[in-house]
């Protein structure tokens, strides 16, 4: 008995230009710097959280913003009082760390503790994205039907 064998094809995709350019900025961000460290968790479904080690950064000294879907955290450093360090070993540098987020990801609040930034993210899916059921053979509905109700 022979089987027919299925095979999958990335490139027959509709509508998916964002992510080819999404896997690009991701490239680029891989090169970046390690610095600073970051966690991310997942704490339910639709609640994730990133953590960033940010110590000796002030909140006046960070800046978080989102822009097409990348969530952009920058850390300032102010060099107006550079002290003379014997050792250094605590690196307080400017950064800027960037993460893709999905379309549906919302930022819902960021806060600055004991040195940890932590930012919760939300996974909103509007209903029109919800799985659907689609009827096979089933009633088509009359859009002049629905404007008249």
């Amino acid at each position: 008995m022979t089987y027919l064998q299925t095979h999958y094809d990335p490139f027959t995709t509709v509508g998916f230009d964002r992510i080819f350019n999404r896997m690009a900025a991701m490239q680029q961000t891989a090169k970046a710097s390690t610095y600073p460290p970051y966690n991310i968790t997942k704490e339910s479904e639709v609640k994730y959280i990133v953590e960033m080690a940010v110590a000796g950064f002030s909140e006046d000294m960070l800046d978080i913003s989102v822009k097409e879907c990348i969530l952009t955290v920058e850390g300032k450093i102010d060099h107006s009082s550079e002290k003379e360090y014997i050792h250094k070993g605590i690196a307080a540098r400017a950064f800027t760390r960037a993460f893709t987020l999905a379309d549906t990801i919302v930022v819902r609040n960021a806060s600055l503790r004991d040195g940890m930034l932590r930012i919760v993210l939300e996974n909103v899916i509007p209903e029109e994205k919800k799985p659907q059921k689609i009827a096979i053979n089933g009633q088509s509905v009359d859009t002049k039907e629905l404007l008249t109700e």
